[in-house]
């Protein structure tokens, strides 16, 4: 059965705009399309979600680099890195809800997207060609909201570093068909609740896309 991986990068859970617009989505697909996929949810802010990345893992990644034996400590945390991009690998199709944090993403998904980027899991590189991703197939749907910026205005309102930043991932690990819906401003907007709506309607439209792709999917694996 195919599989959805929905990726959680904000910490207000309940209280969360992009959080409940991944929920209708999600809700829309599996009304559009029911029993057809298993979700997988990781909440990056969740304690323990995600193994440090520091000096050790950099080591470790250096040594698979060089050829060199990696020490014990390397070993579990090359390990522990692997399980957070075997998670990824193993999903058919995404969903990722993204709140703009200082002109860019949060921390975390940034420390999650530094995990699984690695020579020879996303992507491959040839010193002739470059880079190529090694997720092609894969489908994306990334929720983004923002609470002053918004397309449009002056630029005193903010800059948009972090849709731009996830689109140029997604395209760089091979995942080229994805679809990116906005949400904003939630704060400076005389018509939030008008503004969450067609966020919504754009979400449902794509849902029904998405969901033929899941069909698919199933009629290949049945």
């Amino acid at each position: 059965m195919p599989s959805i991986l929905h990726i959680n990068a904000s910490p207000r859970y309940a209280n969360s705009d992009s959080l409940r617009l991944a929920r209708h989505f999600i809700d829309s697909v599996q009304a559009a399309a029911p029993g057809t996929f298993e979700l997988e949810t990781l909440n990056l802010f969740d304690d323990g979600a995600l193994p440090a990345f520091g000096r050790t893992a950099a080591a470790a990644k250096m040594s698979v680099f060089t050829g060199q034996d990696q020490t014990p400590d390397q070993i579990a945390a090359w390990e522990s890195a692997r399980a957070v991009f075997d998670q990824f690998a193993a999903a058919d199709a995404y969903v990722f809800n993204i709140p703009m944090w200082n002109s860019g993403v949060p921390y975390v998904l940034k420390q999650w997207i530094d995990i699984i980027t690695q020579p020879g899991w996303s992507f491959g590189f040839d010193p002739h060609k470059g880079y190529s991703g090694l997720m092609e197939g894969k489908h994306a749907v990334a929720i983004h909201s923002s609470g002053v910026y918004a397309p449009g205005v002056p630029a005193a309102f903010g800059s948009d570093f972090s849709s731009t930043f996830f689109a140029d991932w997604l395209n760089f690990v091979g995942i080229h068909d994805a679809t990116h819906v906005r949400f904003a401003p939630t704060v400076l907007n005389a018509d939030v609740e008008g503004t969450r709506q067609l966020a919504e309607t754009d979400l449902s439209d794509a849902a029904l896309l998405f969901a033929g792709k899941l069909w698919a999917l199933q009629l290949v694996t049945d």
